[in-house]
Order: structure tokens, then C-alpha cells, then sequence
């Protein structure tokens, strides 16, 4: 592994990868143990197999996926709680009424995202918390097109669902 290649293209990405791991193993530890082993992986690397990588973030997006599904499965554990570290993006104009009732909107559709099929919930945090194209995103769960696709409709589809039957109830 190139230091000048690590520095510019891998590890601007840890936070990313962090969020990633910490969306599928629920824990703050196991995420940055994991996102340190993927570092330490890509950067013993040989040369001759990163010269191979046409795309450092999706590579390391995938290793970072495999390693926290195979912590997972050792630990036989699934994941129930929300997670709390991922920053919220309130609107900078809005009032303080507004942007508190934008966190509980925020906070209310990670909670239902938690309760999506697995494969629906990290292709939803891949495309509208970390803005992968679809693409990356198939690239990284290792999925086609369509299936990333069909994944982020079926998931939208049912937290609308959820929000437009939650808010009847309130009014």
C-alpha cells in the first residue's frame, strides 16, 4: 500500500466507515474495532493487489461489511437498539419549534429503520444517510442494480407507510 494513496483516498473515508459498522453491529466499540482492522487490512494490502482497486471507498465499504456481518454472526446477536451517534441534519433556517420536531421525525424514522429486513436497512443508510449512488451500493452489499433498487422502494415505502398511519393516530 502507496502512503500518498491511504492518505488521499482511504482514510478520509473512517467516519463513513465507522457510521457503516456501527449501522450493522449497533455497537460503538465493535464498530471502531472493526473499522481499525479494515484499515490495518487495506494498508498491508500488497502492491500488487491495490494496484487492482479501481474504487478504494466501495473496497472499503465491502470489507468493512463482511467484517461487521461475521461479528454478528459470532456474536449470534441481532440488532435491536437506535442508534444515537448518527448526526442530525436539521434545516439552518428553521425555527426552534421546526427543528425540534425535525429531530423527533429524525429520531422516530431511524427507530422504524431498525425494524426493516436487513438488506433494506443498509441499502437505506447507504443511499440517504451516507448519498451512495446506486451503484456504490451494489458494489458494496454485493447485490445488482435492481435489487438495490427494489431494496430502497420496499424500505421508503414502508417507513411512509408507518409515519402516514402514526400521524392519523395523532390527529
Amino acid at each position: 500500500m502507496n502512503w500518498t494513496i491511504f492518505q488521499q483516498q482511504v482514510f478520509p473515508i473512517r467516519h463513513k466507515l465507522y457510521r457503516f459498522a456501527l449501522r450493522i453491529t449497533g455497537n460503538t466499540h465493535e464498530a471502531e474495532d472493526i473499522v481499525q482492522e479494515v484499515l490495518e487490512k487495506v494498508w498491508k494490502t500488497e502492491s500488487s493487489q491495490s494496484e487492482n482497486v479501481q474504487n478504494w471507498e466501495a473496497w472499503c465499504m465491502t470489507l468493512t461489511r463482511n467484517r461487521s456481518l461475521d461479528k454478528n454472526r459470532s456474536r449470534n446477536v441481532r440488532r435491536t437498539q437506535a442508534i444515537e451517534s448518527t448526526p442530525d441534519r436539521p434545516g439552518q433556517d428553521a425555527n426552534p419549534e421546526q427543528a425540534l420536531e425535525g429531530q423527533d421525525v429524525v429520531a422516530h424514522i431511524r427507530q422504524l429503520m431498525q425494524e426493516l429486513p436487513e438488506k433494506q436497512r443498509l441499502v437505506m443508510h447507504l443511499r440517504d444517510l451516507e448519498e451512495h449512488s446506486y451503484e456504490e451500493i451494489a458494489e458494496v452489499l454485493n447485490i445488482s442494480l435492481d435489487q438495490v433498487k427494489v431494496n430502497l422502494h420496499r424500505a421508503r415505502k414502508t417507513i411512509r407507510e408507518k409515519l402516514i398511519g402514526i400521524e392519523t393516530i395523532t390527529t
